[in-house]
Parts: C-alpha cells; structure tokens; sequence
C-alpha cells in the first residue's frame, strides 16, 4: 500500500530530565532510529524534530512554528512538509521502539478495509478487525495489551487526517491540542499488538526495562 510517514520526534522530554527522546539509546541504537525502522515501505518519511536531532540522509524534516506546539501542530507541520501526501499515511511517535514489528499488519488489514479512502468510500462489510465488525474506516491503529489504543502507532486516510487537522485550525486548537482531540472523533479500526509492540519509552525506567 503506498504510504508516506510522520514522525513526531520534537518533545521536550520533561520525564527525562530535558534529555532529546529521539536520541536516548535502547540496545545501542537511537530511539528514533528503532522509529524509522518501522518507515522502510514509505514512499516518503518526515521527522518533525528540531536541528538539534540528526536524520538520515534522503528522510524529510520539519518543525512546527514556533517549536513546542504539541502533537497535533506536529502532525500539522508533516502533513505540510509531504505537499502532495500519499493517501495513506503511517503516524508513529518517536519512543515506541518496537514499532516496527506491528507496521506488516497495520498495512495488511488497512488494506483489506480499503482505507485510503476513509470513511466516505464504499462501506466494507464482513470485516473483522479485533473481534469486531468495521467498515468505512478512517483509520488503523494498534491495540496494546491493556486494551488501549496506541493513536500514534496507526495508518490513517491522508483526507480525514488533514480533515480533522482544518477542523481544529478553524477552531484554533492546533497549538497545544491533544492527540485525543485531533483522533478521537475518528471511526478507527485495530489490531492487537504485543506488549514489545506497543511499549514506549517514556521515563529511565522505561528505558532500562527495555535494556533488560
């Protein structure tokens, strides 16, 4: 499925102590790096991240203006950086190391749902995804093993992404909005991830459970 990738990679990480996220090392490797893994089959990648953190040759980067907007400015600044985005786009946050292994399956059943459309194409029938059945989905996202939807580990129709984006422009919550504001309202499906999967890196802690 041809896809184009954002990664928000531009916190502040207070519960590090200040610390850049993208650049703390698990099993010897950046965070972001582990991230970017998961990226391989995108047409086009774009790290929202600051100067500050170094990406690979031939991957795009941008940053919200000015910095430290949150999420959704951050989704806001990929989505304007990719100009002519695919009609799929893989959302994934920098601290989730394991994302890579979960990606197969996201593409997989955003397929069998014919998602680059959203939910204004034709209703699919007889899907399942998570026990469930779904149909005119606008979205993908990975499932943890609490039950909790990973928003920033999912496929996403590029329309209804950019969508909800305008939708929060207009009512001036791009800066500072929640994921939860930008994603809620989407009729998302999901699939079960394991908790290597899904785990994030949010603390030392984090981190060295990981190392472990």
């Amino acid at each position: 499925m041809s896809h184009d990738a954002i990664v928000l990679a531009g916190g502040t990480g207070r519960r590090l102590g200040g610390v850049l996220k993208p650049q703390v090392t698990v099993r010897g490797r950046r965070l972001l790096d582990h991230v970017l893994d998961a990226t391989t089959g995108a047409r086009r990648v774009v790290v929202v991240a600051p100067e500050a953190v170094p990406v690979p040759d031939g991957v795009l980067r941008t940053l919200e203006d000015p910095p430290h907007g949150g999420p959704v400015a951050g989704i806001a600044a990929g989505l304007a950086a990719l100009a002519d985005p695919a009609p799929v786009v893989l959302l994934l946050a920098c601290d989730l190391p394991g994302a890579a292994a979960a990606v197969p399956r996201l593409l997989a059943t955003a397929g069998d749902l014919a998602l680059p459309g959203g939910r204004n194409s034709a209703v699919v029938r007889n899907s399942a995804v998570a026990g469930e059945v779904v149909g005119g989905v606008d979205g993908v996202v990975v499932r943890d093993v609490s039950g909790r939807e990973q928003w920033l580990l999912g496929l996403y129709s590029t329309a209804a992404l950019a969508g909800r984006v305008g939708e929060l422009a207009a009512a001036g919550r791009v800066r500072g909005g929640s994921v939860r504001d930008l994603l809620g309202p989407l009729h998302l499906g999901t699939v079960l991830a394991s908790a290597e999967e899904s785990r994030d890196v949010d603390t030392w802690a984090d981190r060295d459970a990981l190392e472990r």
